[in-house]
């Protein structure tokens, strides 16, 4: 199970357990049963940024063998001597029930993790060195309910995320640019980092670009708080990139149903409010994109260890809402999740022109410099 993706996992479990169409009638609620931990939140002690100093607390990061973020596929390296750092969240990977929050240590948990920056992260690692924390992650089954203790763990998470950044920030050298990502849960830990630990503060300054990817910010009651505009130009540097992919017909409901009963970072309710939808194929916010402009989609293999890659499969379009339209289903792996919602492959879809959208958002920041 480790080299399994969370959702693709609880996904299986419903259609297991009752079948795809009581999965298509109560999928939720199996979901629920399924994931959701049966124990009360135990409280744990935040962490000291000062543990961050040891390398043992760090998936990626430049210094450290066997860094995952170094992978790359035939026909791409890593830069030798990138110029900025990447800060980057990996997303959820502890699946388990027996816990809110996964523990450091999870051989599994971490070895999932390591997989996705294998597929997400070493999107950057032209532009710079990647750091990608461990953290005592909320589990899956916590964005499953809104009970109070799912938002425990989701604060418990965050903890050791913000830790981990402050830390990074006293470890990379002052004068280097910065690059921020995340994805799924790491992306909604972004959003926090952005408004709590970025926004309005000097380090803003140092900030080429923000990728809140697979999570949704509203354009009308969240961005503002982030502290950096959408880009609106593929050569804009600090400012803010996100989307979600969908095939089509997309079924986005499972999504728009739970954000339109949200409130927005400025107290004011999200419903039917536009989401920051940002083209990858194009660097700039409510466009469309043939297949022709997508310079490189991963094609994982079977057990998700490696990936080639292929130019010119998968378009892209911002269409209602915001959210990412790429027209019929590609064949990129079994892992998509109802309603034609491809989240698991967010990046990967459009690794090189993320890849090279950061280096051109990056020697813009250099030249505005």
């Amino acid at each position: 199970m480790a080299r399994k993706f969370l959702y693709v996992f609880a996904f299986l479990i419903a259609l297991v357990i009752a079948g795809a169409l009581a999965y298509r009638l109560y999928g939720v609620e199996i979901l629920r049963m399924a994931l959701v931990p049966s124990e009360t939140f135990r409280a744990q002690a935040r962490v000291d940024p000062r543990i961050y100093a040891d390398k043992a607390m760090w998936i990626a990061r430049p210094d450290i063998p066997a860094n995952p973020a170094l992978w790359t596929p035939a026909g791409y390296a890593p830069e030798a001597k990138p110029k900025a750092a990447v800060f980057f969240i990996h997303p959820t990977s502890y699946i388990g029930r027996d816990h809110w929050n996964a523990a450091l240590d999870d051989a599994e948990t971490n070895a999932r993790a390591a997989i996705f920056l294998r597929g997400q992260a070493s999107a950057f690692n032209a532009a710079g060195d990647v750091w990608a924390p461990r953290y005592r992650q909320a589990t899956f089954g916590a964005f499953l309910t809104s009970v109070a203790d799912a938002n425990r763990a989701l604060d418990l998470a965050y903890g050791d995320v913000a830790a981990a950044f402050a830390a990074f920030v006293q470890q990379v050298d002052p004068r280097r640019p910065i690059i921020l990502a995340g994805h799924s849960q790491g992306a909604l830990h972004l959003t926090r980092l952005l408004r709590e630990q970025v926004a309005g503060k000097p380090i803003a300054r140092r900030v080429v670009a923000a990728y809140v990817v697979g999570w949704p910010v509203s354009a009308t009651t969240d961005l503002a708080a982030l502290g950096l505009p959408q880009c609106a130009r593929p050569d804009q540097p600090r400012c803010l990139l996100s989307w979600e992919s969908f095939a089509e017909p997309a079924d986005t409901s499972m999504i728009t149903d739970l954000y339109d009963r949200t409130q927005g970072f400025d107290g004011r309710s999200r419903r039917d409010t536009p989401m920051v939808c940002t083209n990858p194929l194009t660097g700039t916010p409510g466009a469309a994109a043939p297949a022709s402009a997508n310079q490189g989609t991963l094609y994982p293999s079977a057990d998700l260890s490696t990936a080639t890659i292929a130019p010119g499969k998968v378009p892209a379009r911002c269409g209602d809402r915001g959210f990412l339209l790429i027209g019929e289903a590609p064949d990129v792996g079994s892992y998509v999740l109802p309603g034609n919602n491809y989240h698991v492959y967010d990046y990967s879809l459009f690794w090189a022109n993320v890849r090279a959208d950061a280096l051109r958002r990056l020697a813009a920041y250099g030249a505005a410099r």
